[in-house]
Parts: structure tokens; C-alpha cells; sequence
């Protein structure tokens, strides 16, 4: 049976009647409310509207969730009856595991005891879902700062992340830490660093390590954050491109021509354009094969007495033979041919 909407009174007493839901909004055209006095109410209405629409969440993903499990082991298979009770009340499938993803995270945190329920209020909704991806240590930090009291925000869960990952990691060396510790370097200048280190093999690790130790500052851990991003880049994409591996080329070497010449960030990019044009060619030959086919097939079961259908394979002969071309722009004045040779 589909659920009924709501009428406009059942809303309204609703509203009404929910303690949580009564705020008292300052008056926009009141000029003797101070601006810094003005931002801050709205800021705690904001805030509230957030703890409730968190909770709101969780029960719902609660809820998909027994209604998803239900038609797993009672259902025809195809989850028909969980889409058909999504669609009743117009949530979409993505919306609805984000649902039961957030309620996982709620239960998974109340179960380990890393967190506990009273606190829940204390989180917007970013925050917490921010939370459940961390660290264990993370979420111990953070929900030790919710049970003090102390309203968590998704910078609060960023900054306490980029402090562990800072601190914890092995791959900075003593001299950052301390660096770290003592304020000097940020954090948050760390993790993105730490990030891309973890990415490399042990040899570049190295030097990078080398490079930070000698000159611990932050002007050269943002320098060769920017350098590790390029070098892992470029790696990956290297491993990639097939018409490399063909080619009796020392990669390694290139890369170190690169790094003196300064331009890593070129070469990484111009592997990976080397790459999505081997993957575009890939699926260009496979959609050019499959249309010829079609072509083929629709060219047999006409006849002469179906001109129309023959006139449109002979339009798009310019895109099934072996020469194709494309205009570019409307007026035909820009034009690319390709002409496809295989070989067996």
C-alpha cells in the first residue's frame, strides 16, 4: 500500500509540537542587533538543525537497512521490493546506502565503544561521517574532545587526523615530528605529504626523507609534496602506457632528466594524455568493429524496397569503412580522417 503524504495541517502540528524544532530566528530588518551577535544566533540554529538532521539519518539508514536484509532473505532476488519502497518515497538507491553507510559507521562507533550515544549530538553530520572513515586513534581522540562537550565539526576531525598522521606515521623522519609537536610545521602541511609518500617505492621515499631532514621547514615539505604527487603520477602512468613497453627506454633515467630539468610535472602529464589515448583508440577500434557489424547485419535484411534504411547506411559509411570522418564544428570547415589498419 503506498504511504500517504502528509496534509498542510499534519505538518504544521508536527512542527509544532516538536520541542527540538522551535528556534526563535532573529529579525533580518532589525538594525539594532549587532552583525557579530546576529551570525552567532544563526550559527546555533544551524548547528542544532545539524545534530537533528544527523540522528534523522542514522534511523533512517537503520531502517533501510532491516527492510534491505529483509528482502535478501525473503525477497524475489532482484531487491524488487526495497527499490519499489524507495521509489514510494522517492529516495534513490545512492541516497539510500549513504543512508545505510552512515547508520553502519553509527553502530560500528556505539559497538566498539568509541563512542558514546549522549555525544552524538555534539557532531554536525560531515563530522561525523568523517569520523567513521578515520583512524581508530582518530575516533578515539574525537569522540573523547564530543564527551567533553566540545561540538565537533568536519575541521575539528580534519585537524586531529592531520595531527596523528603527523605524529604516527613512519615514513617522516624524527627531525618533522619534532617540528610538528613544537608547531613549527603544521600538520596539515603533513598529511598531504604523507599521502603521496605512501604511494612511492622505498627508493624515492628515501631521498624524499632526506630531502625533508636536511632542510625541515615548510616551504620544502610543500616543494616536495608538489614533487611526490608528480613522481607518483608519472610512475603510475609510466606502468600503464603500453607503447612503452615495447620500447627499449630507461624509464628511471628519464625521470631523473626530468627532475633536473625541473619539469616532472610535464612528463608525468604527458604520460597520462598517453594513456586515455591508448584507452580512447582501445575503445574506438571496439565501437568502430561492433557498428560495422550492425551495418552489416541491417544492410542484409533490407532491400531495395526499403530506401530510406539504405540511404542511412550510406550516410554512415563515412564512420564504417576503414577511413572514418568526423567534422569537428557545424560548418564542416574543421575535419579529422582516421584510417584504421589491422593486423592479426
Amino acid at each position: 500500500m503506498n504511504e500517504m503524504p502528509p496534509t498542510d495541517k499534519e505538518i504544521i502540528a508536527a512542527l509544532e509540537n516538536h520541542a527540538d524544532l522551535i528556534f526563535e530566528l532573529p529579525d533580518p530588518e532589525d538594525e539594532e542587533i549587532h552583525e557579530h551577535d546576529f551570525q552567532e544566533r544563526l550559527e546555533l540554529v544551524w548547528k542544532e538543525c545539524e545534530r537533528f538532521d544527523l540522528q534523522t539519518d542514522i534511523w533512517r539508514g537503520r531502517v533501510l537497512r532491516v527492510i534491505r536484509d529483509r528482502e535478501k532473505k525473503g525477497g524475489d532476488g532482484r531487491g524488487t521490493g526495497f527499490l519499489n519502497w524507495l521509489k514510494h518515497r522517492e529516495i534513490t538507491k545512492s541516497q539510500a546506502y549513504a543512508f545505510i553507510q552512515l547508520a553502519n559507521s553509527a553502530d560500528t562507533l556505539l559497538a566498539e565503544g568509541q563512542l558514546d550515544p549522549d555525544s552524538i549530538n555534539n557532531f554536525s553530520k560531515r563530522a561525523f561521517v568523517e569520523t567513521a572513515k578515520s583512524a581508530p586513534e582518530v575516533q578515539k581522540l574525537i569522540s573523547e574532545a564530543a564527551m567533553k562537550g566540545d561540538h565537533i565539526t568536519r575541521k575539528e576531525v580534519k585537524q586531529l587526523s592531520d595531527e596523528w598522521t603527523a605524529i604516527s606515521s613512519e615514513l617522516l623522519p624524527d627531525e618533522i615530528k619534532e617540528k610538528a609537536s613544537d608547531g613549527s610545521i603544521p600538520p596539515r602541511y603533513l598529511a598531504p605529504l604523507v599521502k603521496e609518500m605512501e604511494k612511492l617505492p622505498n627508493s624515492h621515499i628515501i631521498q624524499i626523507q632526506k630531502e625533508i631532514s636536511e632542510t625541515p621547514d615548510i616551504d620544502t615539505v610543500k616543494f616536495v609534496t608538489s614533487e611526490a604527487k608528480s613522481l607518483a603520477k608519472y610512475l603510475d602512468a609510466a606502468a600503464q602506457v603500453q607503447t612503452l613497453r615495447s620500447a627499449n627506454i630507461d624509464l628511471e633515467m628519464a625521470l631523473e632528466e626530468a627532475l633536473r630539468l625541473e619539469c616532472l610535472s610535464t612528463a608525468a602529464d604527458l604520460l597520462k594524455q598517453a594513456t586515455l589515448l591508448e584507452q580512447m583508440v582501445g575503445k574506438l577500434f571496439t565501437t568502430w568493429k561492433r557498428m560495422g557489424g550492425l551495418a552489416d547485419r541491417l544492410y542484409v535484411d533490407t532491400g531495395a524496397s526499403n530506401p530510406h534504411l539504405r540511404s542511412l547506411l550510406t550516410a554512415l559509411e563515412v564512420l564504417t569503412n576503414d577511413v572514418i570522418e568526423v567534422q569537428l564544428d557545424d560548418t564542416g570547415e574543421q575535419q579529422v580522417r582516421l584510417k584504421i589498419i589491422t593486423e592479426n
